[in-house]
């Protein structure tokens, strides 16, 4: 699997996470998206590629590839990143600042990483102090294991099926959820091995980081 490591604008970004992973070597292509290069220029990181309008950054970053796009167009930054990261043979993607903030960027985004999920890309955004992941099934995700941290687990389609939630304080066995309830919010991990999967269907999986 190969993965790259998207940088976004959000005001939520966890520059001790990224600057571990990368350090260790774990992404292959690093995209700054508009004003995610401030974030990469303060840790000294040179990203392979920047991608946006670059109204929020005010500049146009110096960077090996730079793909500018104007400010009136169809997709948002966040979005051409992501098919750029696809476009270069990624099929891990790791992304980062692009939850928190405002709202309807939030939402934006969470609509996106269904979409490359269900195009069978792993989609996985790291927030503050807490993780999501889109799985699109049938799939399988293992949890961290700890001792505590709340899990929450949504439908990101009217109805995902055969969803079972399993080594947590509360189980889900072969149930359906769908987009129009809270079911799914704060389940406990009670340091046991926990599991999630889902038959048909895309979950958004919130859980914390290790």
């Amino acid at each position: 699997m190969a993965t790259c490591a998207i940088v976004g604008a959000s005001p939520e970004f966890n520059a001790e996470d990224f600057r571990a992973r990368h350090e260790a070597g774990m992404f292959e292509f690093v995209i700054a998206v508009d004003a995610g290069f401030a974030y990469l220029e303060e840790l000294g990181v040179k990203p392979d590629m920047a991608v946006g309008d670059f109204d929020s950054l005010g500049y146009i970053p110096k960077c090996r590839r730079v793909s500018r796009f104007p400010v009136k167009k169809d997709k948002s930054d966040m979005e051409l990143a992501l098919e750029k990261a696809v476009a270069w043979d990624y099929d891990d993607l790791v992304v980062y600042a692009a939850l928190g903030g405002r709202l309807d960027h939030t939402i934006a985004n969470l609509q996106l990483f269904a979409k490359f999920s269900e195009r069978e890309f792993y989609v996985t955004a790291v927030g503050a102090d807490s993780a999501l992941r889109a799985l699109t099934g049938p799939d399988v995700m293992d949890l961290p294991l700890m001792e505590s941290g709340t899990v929450s687990v949504f439908s990101a389609n009217d109805c995902a099926r055969g969803v079972i939630e399993t080594g947590m304080l509360y189980s889900l066995d072969d149930e359906d959820l769908s987009n129009r309830t809270s079911r799914g919010v704060s389940n406990e991990l009670v340091g046991k091995p926990a599991r999630i999967a889902v038959e048909e269907g895309t979950l958004y999986v919130f859980y914390p980081l290790p």
